[in-house]
């Protein structure tokens, strides 16, 4: 959508990063913020001339005071942790110096100023401990969504979608849902994927929208997924770790940007959670990324995402059934389930080395694979 005023800065500041990167094609990058190439050179040279104080309407402190003293320094240092109660010294350290310049305290001086007024409460660090996870190569390579916790909003509950690249942890989306199903998703999936293009995978855990509740594998969202040419992954039962970023995501953003928060209505939540997803991706130092923050390392996708579906097609000398509403295929005078979620498209079957063995392919994924040998169906 073009840019409102309400979070004009925000989008500005997050073009600004995307578009400074190496071997970004203007046109593409603007078409996706829906601006002209015109705008988007204009907030890319007033930045470059100005910085971000030719973007956002934030105050004219000087960056550099060679005069400050000690009481000013530990002034702003405390201001900023009120502004991030959740953040450490190393990300305000790190904020510090990218806002104002200057030479700032250690952050074991950090620390000590922060419990000497009264901002840390000393249970609150022994919880915290380091984490070794994968990480994918590039931007885009594998993306993690879930849904976080529910809260209340009125009578009504809010349920937050959060989207995170693997590779960056730069947030792609954050949306304050009114349920889980695979409408709302989809929709904010569909703005996702028109701003950032596509990924190559998507992990996502076993509830409902992204799985069943019943024996089969594969839900109406999946399939939609798998025709815009996006592997789906999910993440192993009852092990929360394989989705360790997102799972990271959903504690920073409860002590950031939900706790302590009463919300109206679900548009000023939206608005709120706008504000702090700028904050997270282009403010607030991440430890996993050596103090950058996930802007700096996020690219935009260069599969760019198609408004109609693509067709599916298979090759010639591969058997094709269509499944039926049922969920079922009929092949050499045999049922075979292959799930509710493909009825009314064609799949093919594909002859594997072993005799009267076939996989069976939906699109480029296989989906299933059924053996002529057992007589048991």
């Amino acid at each position: 959508m073009p840019w409102k005023e309400v979070n004009l800065m925000s989008l500005r500041s997050e073009f600004i990063y995307l578009a400074s990167q190496e071997d970004v094609c203007m046109n593409a990058i603007c078409r996706r913020y829906n601006i002209s190439t015109k705008t988007g050179y204009k907030w890319l040279h007033r930045y470059q001339k100005k910085g971000t104080d030719a973007l956002r309407d934030l105050s004219r402190r000087p960056r550099h005071s060679p005069n400050q003293t000690s009481s000013k320094i530990e002034d702003a240092i405390v201001r900023l942790r009120e502004i991030h109660p959740a953040w450490g010294a190393r990300k305000l350290r790190r904020r510090l110096e990218a806002t104002q310049g200057g030479h700032w305290p250690s952050v074991s001086t950090i620390t000590s100023i922060l419990h000497r007024h009264g901002c840390i409460d000393p249970l609150e660090s022994t919880k915290h401990k380091a984490w070794q996870r994968f990480e994918a190569t590039t931007s885009n390579d594998l993306w993690q969504m879930d849904f976080k916790g529910h809260f209340p909003i009125g009578s009504k509950r809010c349920h937050p979608l959060t989207i995170l690249d693997d590779h960056s942890r730069f947030n792609l989306g954050l949306y304050a849902c009114v349920d889980q199903t695979r409408n709302t998703v989809e929709q904010y999936l569909t703005a996702v994927f028109r701003r950032y293009g596509l990924p190559v995978c998507i992990i996502t855990d076993n509830g409902s929208p992204w799985g069943t509740l019943d024996c089969e594998s594969y839900t109406g969202l999946n399939v939609w997924l798998m025709r815009l040419g996006v592997i789906v992954s999910h993440s192993r039962p009852r092990h929360p770790q394989t989705m360790g970023k997102d799972e990271r995501f959903h504690r920073t953003l409860k002590a950031e940007a939900i706790t302590g928060r009463y919300f109206n209505t679900f548009f000023d939540c939206q608005q709120h959670f706008e504000r702090w997803r700028m904050v997270y991706n282009l403010e607030r130092p991440h430890e996993a990324l050596g103090g950058e923050v996930p802007a700096s390392r996020y690219q935009i996708s260069q599969r760019i995402f198609p408004e109609s579906l693509p067709a599916i097609e298979y090759n010639v000398s591969d058997p094709i059934r269509k499944v039926q509403i049922n969920g079922e295929i009929y092949f050499h005078n045999r049922v075979f389930k292959i799930g509710k979620a493909f009825r009314g498209l064609p799949v093919a079957l594909k002859p594997t080395q072993r005799d009267g063995v076939f996989d069976v392919f939906f699109m480029h994924s296989k989906i299933s694979e059924i053996d002529l040998n057992d007589k048991s169906n």
